[in-house]
């Protein structure tokens, strides 16, 4: 089969179209015949070096794709053969026509949503479900979502105001990522490519910040939170860990959440049914930037790196 490899991290050049087996369904897996394939920010992270490699290398590449159980392994429910399913996979594997993973990592997709869309919303709906979830709005709040326009910020957008959120700022970068952020319900929305965009945030104007740039951001937010009942929820670390301390959130009387870890998880996997279940009812629309071949992974990585998709770019076999 056709599946992009890895060899070394580096740039996009390093994402290699090989012909490899086919794999086949061990104890607790299955095997998907891949429809659509996702690039993330985890994906585009992994391959320059920025985290550690969960895998050893050489291997297939991506973690995020959708498509149709053909094999089911022992231990699995042969039942689940025909189905359409989408998976995040932490053993990577996916950027490939057919990928096996544990059985318990895959969700059912719903008639009436296509594979493209499945991809674009499955993992990135379900991080912004969760985390309004734990928001717990009341209704009467401000909210203030980086990257608003981004993947899983572009979904708590569209989400927030049905989750009780009665005012939303959003940041973006450039003017057609702030008006695809207003066009999914953002209020106003603050140029995150000015360095000093938070200081332009009215002091004591946040109810609930949903944080995913992290590093010096986080503490930078900390005028603009309101005094006694403030929060923020840090699912995303762009550009590292939060630099912020408990005397600051002390002297403030707010709150930091820290979206992560197994148990975090653990429920995004859970929420994707959630998510599918909303976009059938209307109320969270998918969205994908650009669909390019398999072999054309490099070219999906450069405009990913360049920060130019408004959406999912999703990669086809």
């Amino acid at each position: 089969m056709r599946a992009i490899m890895l060899h070394e991290t580096g740039g996009p050049e390093v994402l290699k179209l090989t012909e490899v087996p086919e794999p086949a369904a061990g104890a607790g897996q299955v095997v998907i015949r891949t429809e659509a394939i996702g690039v993330s920010y985890t994906e585009a992270s992994l391959r320059a070096g920025g985290y550690p490699m969960p895998v050893p290398l050489p291997a297939v590449y991506g973690v995020e794709a959708a498509g149709v159980v053909t094999e089911t392994g022992e231990g699995t429910d042969p039942a689940l053969a025909g189905r359409r399913v989408v998976v995040l996979s932490t053993a990577m594997g996916c950027y490939a026509e057919y990928v096996a993973v544990p059985a318990d990592v895959i969700a059912e997709i719903p008639s009436g949503i296509s594979a493209a869309d499945a991809v674009a919303v499955a993992n990135f709906g379900a991080v912004a479900l969760c985390a309004l979830r734990i928001a717990n709005l009341t209704g009467e709040e401000t909210v203030l979502i980086e990257a608003a326009a981004g993947g899983a910020g572009g979904y708590l957008t569209q989400l927030a105001r049905r989750f009780g959120a009665k005012r939303v700022i959003g940041t973006a970068g450039g003017q057609a990522k702030a008006a695809y952020a207003r066009s999914i319900g953002a209020d106003e929305v603050v140029d995150h490519t000015d360095p000093d965009w938070a200081a332009t945030l009215e002091p004591g104007s946040i109810d609930v910040a949903f944080e995913s740039i992290g590093g010096d951001t986080t503490a930078k937010l900390l005028p603009s939170l309101r005094p006694g009942s403030g929060r923020i929820l840090a699912y995303g670390f762009l550009t590292g860990a939060p630099t912020i301390t408990a005397l600051d959130l002390l002297s403030k009387g707010g709150t930091l959440t820290g979206c992560g870890g197994p148990l975090w998880f653990e429920r995004v996997q859970a929420a994707r049914s959630d998510v599918f279940a909303l976009v059938a009812d209307g109320h969270l629309t998918p969205r994908i930037d650009t669909v390019l071949p398999l072999e054309e992974a490099a070219e999906a990585h450069r405009r990913f790196d360049a920060r130019a998709a408004i959406g999912k770019i999703v990669l086809t076999p």
